[in-house]
C-alpha cells in the first residue's frame, strides 16, 4: 500500500496559480502568511499566460488582454507586487478605429466627469453622422438592464443606432464579454458600463501590458510570496478531501498531502468538479452548476511581418471577425510588426484549420490597413483557448458566492459571482475577497 508522506503545515493553501490565486496568495503573503501555491500546469498564469515561440523565441501571449483604468483591484494587485511598471495606462480613453470601409477615425474623450466624458468623445467623433451621435445621450446615465435581454435588446430599446452600435457598443460588449452582443446577457455588460463610468474620467481608459502576461503579473506574483516565506509549485495537480472525520480539509499532489486551516481553490469553474475527491453532499449543488456553465472561446492570430505596418499600439476593428489588433513590437523592442489579431467570441470561426485563420486575418488586416499589403508575411502563429471565459448568456448557471459550506474553504476566480463578466479585474477581485475572508477567519 502506498503510504504519503505529511507536508509541515501552512497558514493557507491556494490552488490555483492564475490571477484569482496569486491575487489571493499573494495579499495572504502580504498579511504575514505562509502560503503555498499549487498549479497543475507547468507553468503559472492561468488562461492569461504566455508560451515561448520555438521560431522567433518571442513570449506569446495566449490571448491579448488590456486592462481599464477601473480595474481597481488588479491595479492594486500590480502595485503589492512590484509591476505598475509593466502596464501603460492611458490618462484617458483615446481609440484608434478603422471601419468596414477602410475609413480610419479616433475616439477621444476628454477629461471630463462621467458619463459626461464618454459622450463628449462621442459627439466629437467624425465616424459617426449626427444622428449616431445624438443617440448617445440616450443611453441614459444609470445602466440596468433585464435578466432575460441580451446586450443587443438592450441597446435597441435604448434606441442606439445601428452605426454607433457597431462602431463603439459592441466592441466594448464583446471584449468585455467575450460572447456575441446577440447572445450575452445585458446585466453584465450593465456593470461593465456603471464601473468604467461612475467615478473618474481615467475608469474607462485603457492600459496595455508592455511585457508578455506572465512577466506582467504572475512572476512577479510568485517572487513575492516566495520573499515572504511561501512556496510555489507547478506541475502539482492538487486533490481537496472534505471527510466529515477530518477537522479540517486535506490536499494531496500525488503522494504527499498538505494541511492547513485555510484552503482557496481557484481553479477555472470547468476543473472544479476534478479537484474535489468524494465530495459532501452540501458541495454539490455548487460543483453541478460548475459542470453546466458553458464556455466561451477566444481566438488570437500572430503575424510577423518584415517591416513595421502601422504605428498603432491598438487597433479597433469593428464590423469585423478579427476585432482588435494589438502591435507587439513595444513589448520585445521590434523593429518590424508583430500584430496580435484577436477574435473574442470566436464561436463561428475557432474551428476554422490554422491555413484558413491565418487568411482570414491577413486578409483583414491587409483591407485595413494599406502599409501591410506590401509587406512579407513571416510567420504566423494561431492560438485558440476554447474554453477562455464562461458564457454570460441568459440561463446559464447561477454563480457561485466565494464562501462555502465547508470551514476553512474558499472559492475563487473570474467565474465567482463578483457583478462582473470574465475579466481579470473578477478574477483579482475574487481572489482578494477569499483572501479577505481567510484573513478574519
Amino acid at each position: 500500500m502506498t503510504q504519503t508522506s505529511e507536508s509541515p503545515p501552512r497558514d493557507a493553501i491556494v490552488i490555483g496559480g492564475g490571477c484569482a490565486g496569486l491575487a489571493a496568495a499573494t495579499k495572504l503573503a502580504e498579511n504575514g502568511k505562509r502560503v503555498l501555491v499549487l498549479e497543475a500546469r507547468p507553468t503559472l498564469g492561468g488562461r492569461a499566460t504566455a508560451f515561448t515561440d520555438p521560431a522567433t523565441g518571442e513570449r506569446v501571449d495566449n490571448g491579448q488582454h488590456v486592462l481599464l483604468g477601473c480595474y481597481r483591484a488588479t491595479l492594486q494587485l500590480l502595485n503589492r507586487i512590484g509591476a505598475m511598471d509593466r502596464v501603460e495606462i492611458q490618462d484617458r480613453l483615446m481609440v484608434d478605429v478603422i471601419d468596414r470601409k477602410g475609413v480610419a477615425s479616433r475616439l477621444a474623450c476628454p477629461s471630463l466627469p462621467p458619463p459626461l466624458n464618454l459622450l463628449a468623445g462621442v459627439i466629437t467623433w467624425d465616424a459617426l453622422s449626427w444622428q449616431d451621435r445624438l443617440s448617445a445621450i440616450r443611453v441614459g446615465r444609470t445602466f440596468t438592464a433585464r435578466d432575460n435581454e441580451t446586450v443587443r435588446a438592450w441597446l435597441v430599446r435604448r434606441h442606439q443606432t445601428p452605426r454607433l452600435i457597431e462602431m463603439l457598443w459592441e466592441p466594448l460588449a464583446v471584449a468585455a464579454l467575450n460572447q456575441s452582443i446577440d447572445v450575452a446577457s445585458a446585466p453584465p455588460f450593465a456593470r461593465v458600463l456603471t464601473e468604467m463610468l461612475r467615478r473618474d474620467s481615467r475608469d474607462a481608459s485603457i492600459a496595455l501590458p508592455l511585457k508578455p502576461l506572465d512577466e506582467m503579473y504572475a512572476l512577479p506574483s510568485s517572487e513575492y510570496v516566495e520573499r515572504h516565506g511561501g512556496e510555489v509549485r507547478t506541475n502539482s495537480p492538487a486533490k481537496v478531501e472534505c471527510r466529515a472525520d477530518l477537522s479540517v480539509p486535506r490536499v494531496t499532489v500525488r503522494h504527499e498531502t498538505f494541511v492547513a486551516p485555510v484552503i482557496i481553490c481557484a481553479v477555472p469553474w470547468f476543473a472544479l468538479s476534478e479537484v474535489f475527491v468524494d465530495p459532501p453532499p452540501s458541495l454539490q449543488p455548487t460543483l453541478e452548476a460548475a459542470d453546466r456553465t458553458a464556455a466561451s472561446p477566444i481566438l488570437t492570430v500572430n503575424l510577423w511581418f518584415d517591416r513595421v505596418v502601422t504605428e498603432h499600439a491598438l487597433v479597433g476593428l469593428p464590423g469585423r471577425t478579427m476585432q482588435w489588433i494589438f502591435d507587439k513590437r513595444r513589448v520585445f523592442g521590434e523593429q518590424a510588426s508583430h500584430l496580435s489579431l484577436v477574435s473574442s467570441g470566436a464561436e463561428t470561426v475557432v474551428s476554422l484549420t490554422n491555413d484558413e485563420l491565418i487568411a482570414l486575418a491577413l486578409r483583414e488586416v491587409n483591407d485595413a490597413i494599406p502599409a501591410a499589403r506590401a509587406a512579407v508575411l513571416r510567420r504566423a502563429v494561431v492560438v485558440r483557448e476554447k474554453r477562455a471565459t464562461f458564457s454570460v448568456a441568459p440561463g446559464q448557471p447561477p454563480r457561485p458566492s466565494t464562501r462555502t459550506s465547508i470551514p476553512g474553504l474558499f472559492l475563487a476566480g473570474d467565474w465567482i459571482e463578483t457583478g462582473l463578466p470574465a475579466t481579470i479585474e473578477s478574477a483579482v477581485r475574487s481572489g482578494h475577497t477569499a483572501a479577505s475572508l481567510a484573513l478574519a477567519k
